[in-house]
């Protein structure tokens, strides 16, 4: 029986079993006092609608505002001259012609700039959201090329653009490290503050007596962020008070971090962020907001936005990496050894290495694991998070060498996969929370026609078309932060109003989090609205790591019960919910009602109206996110390709892609389609044209537009499908995993290994271009 027949009874049976556990079982560690929620136990059937975002209509009418478009009186806009060295100091700048120029109102530079505190660079604090720690404007020194030296101010964007380009500087350049030969040497990697380096017995020598091995170097380069919104700022003093609409992932960090920087109390910083048009860990606090506040010594509003090349400037991307792989194995093909370490380069200013050995610590059972990232310092803009750090550059190196097993061992792809699941992390010893990737491979095999894959390369040919296929696994980590909090208020129409200081950059988070309340009010999702993205809110909720919804929703969960709370206080000895506790009762049709007695039942507005209240507000905070030491948790995915490589040319085309996920229950499955193919798509400008051309002799990046800096248009993406588990993880908020970054893993490494199928070329340097296949 092939992989594929094998799947649908079982995939069934493992999803019945489950969620039957997942609605019977809340652990108790999500909840206080360690008492499980059986609220949980029944739903209204809101969380699993494929519902519209309910922000959609604005965003059709062009009537959703932006960082960029928020106009205030007075304002003025912003332009930033660059440094053009990698290191050393400004000799001399003169700025006379540019201050003289039409419409100028400031011309700031290290001369004239505030003093500031340097800024609190994200992992250094709960609340620190700078991507990097150096000074900013405060001396005469040059960082990286492309380091603001100078900021404009003037009445239009194009007063500011000419008055920048009358700015002249003269450096004295030193030395600069931009090579890892030119480096002061390696050391051992740190993320999350632990390092990145783990040992599980002796993988060397395993590897050197392993039966079957394979040993490759795999190279990825820098990536560089090119959201569809550049990153802008517009924001004004009010007094001692600042007021920032900020294209951000992270509202409540940033007015902490910026409140660090100019010593201000963090109530002094007020920041919005209604609407953010692509972040993927990019958008955080930069220099450029930094600068535009800086300047309220011209007294004036600011409106601050990077030009794309601005972006390549001084916003941070994913680091190259040059991995090693070592795969060992017995004569049944089980792994023995997992070898994965390699190089990457960081700055001294950045707060993390990319750390591509993320994926391999939980994805294969080997008797002896060794992994390691070293990293070495360069003269260059700041590497930062982009969408799975470690994991979409990990994944293409060990996926692609399983793959190169595979084919040493002459077992199919899945089934060797299949062999090495483990049943328990290999590294922490932790049980897996919920891991069904083998159900996703078999239903994905199965959706794919993978029995229509030849094992043999370059076999199946249509005219000048070589065709192949190729699989790979997507893994991404549960992520849930500290810090979540939310407000409900309900008022006596029997409206709610959530309050919650999370973000919206196109995955849904209004309307998730809408689903979430609605589900356990029991109410209409008309009756739900959601206010995000202001530090005014509860809650220090970073959109980033595929946790927000966990985070928001949990957080959400908790006001409930408060608020389930009051309300029982409130009805009194008059209701017939006297008496009861809130884990005896339900939200359904718009109140409350005895969980084993449905004729117990108040709506909420008679319990109001009794109390004499128009309204009820409640707030409750998620608690620690202990769940994660007990378990290990992780998003999976089974990723298919099927590839057509021209045998004249060697062009590439991705004929059709599958992604076959396991991520828990899906909350809403029309914005988690949207989700994984985002991702997906953007693995696929990974694995065939995404790359940032670094020059070392000026340490600057080359190709810094989007006419150089070549991603996926719609004629280079295919068909993606999309399926999934829903199978529910009984340990985490709402039985929900992330699913905003899982679709980038896996997708690189399923399609070099289709291209190899194809042509039986084994191409190890990404990205996939034409002169690597020719």
């Amino acid at each position: 029986m092939s992989i594929a027949d094998k799947g649908k009874d079982a995939l069934r049976g493992i999803a019945q079993a489950a969620v039957k556990k997942a609605v019977e079982l809340v652990p108790g560690s999500l909840l206080p006092g360690g008492r499980p929620d059986p609220l949980v136990r029944r739903q209204h059937g809101q969380i699993g609608k494929p519902v519209s975002r309910v922000d959609g209509p604005l965003k059709v009418r062009g009537a959703a505002p932006f960082a960029a478009e928020i106009a205030l009186d007075g304002m003025v806009y912003a332009a930033l001259a660059h440094s053009t060295i990698a290191k050393g100091r400004i000799a001399a700048i003169d700025t006379a012609a540019a201050e003289a120029a039409p419409g100028v109102v400031l011309v700031m530079t290290h001369r004239n700039a505030p003093r500031l505190n340097p800024p609190p660079r994200f992992l250094s604090g709960d609340k620190a959201a700078a991507g990097d720690d150096s000074p900013v404007m405060q001396d005469d020194r040059v960082r990286w090329n492309g380091e603001p030296v100078a900021l404009v101010l003037a009445g239009t964007q194009e007063q500011a653009d000419h008055a920048r380009s009358l700015i002249t500087v003269t450096y004295e350049e030193e030395p600069a490290a931009t090579t890892l030969s030119s480096s002061d040497g390696c050391e051992v990697g740190t993320f999350m503050g632990e390092p990145l380096s783990v040992k599980v017995g002796d993988a060397d020598a395993a590897f050197a007596a392993a039966v079957h091995k394979v040993e490759a170097v795999y190279r990825t380069p820098g990536h560089n962020h090119n959201a569809l919104e550049p990153h802008a700022a517009t924001l004004v003093w009010r007094s001692d008070e600042l007021f920032i609409h900020d294209a951000t992932q992270a509202v409540a960090h940033t007015a902490w971090s910026m409140a660090q920087i100019f010593g201000l109390e963090e109530a002094q910083i007020h920041v919005s962020s209604p609407f953010v048009g692509g972040g993927f860990g990019g958008k955080g606090l930069w220099q450029h907001q930094i600068l535009a506040a800086a300047a309220r010594l011209s007294g004036r509003p600011v409106r601050i936005v990077l030009s794309r090349e601005g972006v390549y400037r001084i916003v941070g991307g994913r680091s190259p990496t040059e991995q090693r792989v070592a795969l060992g194995a017995d004569a049944d093909g089980r792994l023995t050894a997992i070898i994965h370490r390699g190089v990457t380069p960081k700055t001294r200013h950045s707060p993390m290495p990319e750390p591509f050995i993320l994926p391999t610590q939980s994805a294969y059972a080997a008797e002896a694991i060794a992994l390691e990232v070293q990293t070495y310092h360069l003269d260059m803009v700041a590497n930062t998070f982009m969408r799975a750090p470690g994991e979409a550059v990990g994944t293409v190196a060990l996926e692609c060498a399983m793959d190169e097993l595979a084919e040493r061992l002459g077992v199919d792809p899945i089934e060797l996969r299949i062999r090495n699941e483990p049943d328990k992390d290999p590294i922490s010893g932790r049980p897996f929370s919920s891991r069904n990737i083998v159900a996703a491979y078999r239903a994905g095999a199965e959706r794919f026609g993978w029995d229509r894959r030849s094992p043999v390369p370059r076999s199946r040919r249509e005219g000048e078309w070589l065709i192949g296929m190729g699989c790979a696994t997507a893994t991404y980590p549960y992520h849930r932060m500290p810090g979540g909090a939310a407000r409900i208020t309900l008022d006596a129409a029997g409206h709610v109003r959530i309050d919650v200081a999370a973000h919206e950059m196109g995955m849904g988070t209004a309307t998730a989090q809408a689903q979430i309340a609605a589900d356990r009010l029991g109410l209409s999702l008309e009756a739900v609205t959601v206010r995000y993205g202001d530090s005014s809110l509860p809650g220090v909720i970073l959109a980033g790591g595929s946790q927000q919804t966990a985070s928001a929703g949990l957080s959400v969960m908790m006001a409930h019960r408060e608020l389930v709370g009051e309300l029982l206080k409130l009805a009194g000895n008059d209701s017939p919910l006297a008496g009861l506790g809130a884990d005896e009762v339900e939200g359904t049709d718009a109140g409350l009602r005895k969980l084993d007695e449905p004729g117990r039942f108040e709506s909420y507005a008679s319990i109001l109206a009794r109390s004499g209240r128009t309204e009820l507000v409640a707030e409750g905070s998620a608690p620690m996110p202990l769940e994660t030491m007990h378990w290990s948790m992780h998003s999976h995915g089974a990723m298919f390709c099927e590839v057509r490589v021209n045998a004249v040319t060697s062009e590439t085309r991705v004929n059709r892609f599958l992604g076959s996920f396991d991520c828990g229950r899906i909350v809403n499955p029309k914005m988690a389609a949207s989700q994984f193919r985002g991702g997906i798509i953007m693995g696929l400008g990974l694995a065939l044209m995404e790359e940032t051309q670094f020059d070392a002799r000026k340490g600057r990046i080359m190709n810094r537009t989007l006419a150089d800096y070549h991603l996926p248009v719609h004629l280079d993406v295919p068909d993606i499908d999309v399926i999934w588990t829903d199978i529910p993880d009984p340990h985490t908020p709402m039985g929900a995993r992330g699913i905003g970054e899982i679709g980038i893993t896996g997708t690189g490494a399923a399609v070099a290994n289709a291209i190899h199928n194809a042509t039986g070329r084994r191409v190890r340097d990404f990205p996939i271009t034409l002169d690597r296949l020719l």
